[in-house]
């Protein structure tokens, strides 16, 4: 009669044990790794349907990159981002809400919105530190802008942008003259300085007159410098004229006739 032998279930049990702790701690492993890829003070969540990326008052001095590139609405306002790299957006094809709010924006490099033109409707930047801004940073570009409660410089510049962008509602009053090209327009409402001066016609005037002066300059100094050499050339012929005099009768008037003829 064949006896069964009995195997030991320790070691298998054990096996299937540190098996099971295995496979939790990469389960485990995979669920929290995006998250701890995101910047300190950053979360995303849903609101209303939509994918948002919240890092609002996170301290960010950068635009972060760690962003789900599915994000519907971002935000980084409150923070101390100083300027917006070119491509800064270009992984977020589905944002239609970008606010920038509350920085120390005062550079905006051209195409740092690249890529956004086609969905996003919403770009806040406003309180800021701009001063002067292309509005190629904004070419093709169909979203609201907000550009209030910046320090601008109002010039054709800002005249050219304003007329080139489409701006949010109620920004418009905001945006406010802290220096400009004439000193009665400082701390007046822009909309208002360009609906009586066209400021690019200004600048183009003064540039023309400028051109003028120094056109008028240039010819100023070629009539002097032909004076000059008239007279020093006349005053140059009388000493030899005087020298002439002084010489016997024979070689004065052998002088004489090629002074004449020199001039001549």
């Amino acid at each position: 009669m064949t006896v069964a032998r009995r195997v030991p279930l320790r070691p298998i049990t054990m096996g299937l044990l540190l098996q099971s702790l295995f496979l939790l701690l990469l389960l485990l492993g995979s669920c929290l790794h995006p998250a701890t890829a995101f910047p300190k003070g950053c979360y995303p969540s849903e609101e209303e349907g939509l994918k948002t990326f919240r890092c609002s008052n996170a301290q960010l001095t950068e635009v972060p990159r760690d962003i789900p590139n599915d994000t519907n609405k971002l935000y980084l306002d409150s923070n101390q981002i100083p300027f917006l790299p070119r491509d800064a957006f270009r992984d977020l094809p589905l944002l239609l809400e970008l606010d920038l709010s509350h920085n120390a924006i005062a550079r905006v490099e051209s195409g740092a919105f690249q890529g956004l033109a086609e969905h996003l409707h919403s770009l806040d930047l406003s309180s800021n530190r701009l001063v002067s801004v292309s509005k190629d940073v904004f070419s093709n570009l169909k979203a609201k802008v907000n550009l209030s409660n910046n320090p601008w410089l109002c010039d054709c510049r800002l005249q050219e942008l304003i007329r080139a962008v489409e701006l949010a509602a109620d920004s418009s009053g905001s945006i406010v003259c802290d220096s400009s090209t004439q000193e009665e327009h400082v701390g007046k409402a822009f909309l208002q300085v360009i609906a009586d001066t066209d400021l690019c016609n200004v600048y183009k005037k003064t540039t023309d007159i400028a051109m003028l002066v120094t056109m008028f300059g240039w010819f100023a100094m070629v009539i002097s410098y032909l004076v000059y050499y008239v007279r020093q050339n006349q005053e140059d012929a009388r000493r030899h004229l005087e020298y002439l005099k002084s010489l016997p009768s024979k070689q004065r008037r052998s002088e004489e006739s090629s002074t004449i003829s020199t001039v001549v």
